[in-house]
């Protein structure tokens, strides 16, 4: 699939979401008790092998780009089998968690921000999708987009 000049500007966004998330500002800096540090410790460590599996398994359609690369196949085993979107998800698990484990509100802002921006590049990611795989729309209905369909509740 061709990429479009939107293609472009989400990798620019994310790219620059993750830069900003590097820094940090200690007026945001808070105390919490250390069960929450550890939690989001946890969730930084299930984050990162969230994303090293999804990587794996997505293997050679692997793209940046929110269109799909030409002559890809759609993944629907592993991870995929569950969460249409895992490498976002595992990512959102990362920057919560560390944010968590470091007592920093700036990067649990800025945590926020990637969520909101994951949230509308999945949307234009889908819509190529469904162009590109005819069985898109049925997997889609089968599954979450960053939480498996058994945490529907939560709404994501």
């Amino acid at each position: 699939m061709e990429l479009k000049t939107k293609d472009f500007v989400f990798v620019f966004i994310q790219f620059g979401l993750f830069l900003v998330y590097v820094f940090e500002m200690l007026i945001l800096k808070v105390n919490w008790p250390s069960l929450i540090n550890k939690m989001g410790l946890l969730v930084l460590i299930l984050g990162i092998l969230i994303v090293l599996i999804s990587l794996i398994q997505l293997n050679k359609n692997l793209s940046p780009f929110p269109s799909p690369k030409v002559n890809s196949e759609l993944i629907q085993t592993g991870l995929y089998k569950f969460i249409r979107h895992p490498i976002y998800a595992g990512i959102l698990c990362v920057v919560f968690g560390y944010g968590f484990y470091t007592d920093s509100v700036f990067k649990l802002i800025v945590a926020t921000a990637i969520y909101v921006f994951f949230h509308f590049k999945s949307r234009y990611e889908e819509k190529k999708l469904l162009v590109f795989f005819e069985e898109y729309k049925t997997y889609k209905e089968s599954t979450g987009r960053f939480l498996p369909r058994f945490f529907s509740f939560l709404t994501f």
